[in-house]
């Protein structure tokens, strides 16, 4: 997959799974903007989150984020050992693998986590 195709599925991937959170989330009265709201299954806590422009490389370990009952889902969150500090994978072509097809990027979780979304 080239570089310019990677940057377009990752984006449009990242666009389309924040929608449904934005219109919710810049209605927010603490402050921490508009971005994607993810929920961390292990904690029951729901985390503002940044989606940042640079791609990391693909190499090395990504964290899957899914869509659940919940919004946007993850297993690991800040503080445990799961959790890889914002290296998410969207399994685009739903094999069950990471393979190049996939979406990877960087959406950094933001502190503290909270009970409601």
């Amino acid at each position: 997959m080239t570089l310019l195709k990677q940057v377009g599925t990752s984006c449009l991937i990242v666009g389309a799974l924040a929608l449904p959170f934005t219109a919710e989330a810049k209605y927010r009265e603490d402050g921490r903007g508009t971005g994607p709201v993810i929920f961390v299954t292990s904690q029951g806590l729901y985390y503002d989150s940044i989606v940042l422009t640079d791609l990391p490389p693909m190499k090395g370990r990504f964290q899957e984020l899914v869509v659940g009952m919940n919004g946007l889902e993850t297993e690991y969150g800040p503080g445990e050992p799961g959790h890889l500090g914002g290296r998410w994978w969207v399994d685009a072509n739903e094999n069950g693998m990471m393979d190049l097809e996939d979406a990877y990027f960087l959406c950094p979780l933001l502190g503290p986590g909270r009970e409601t979304p």
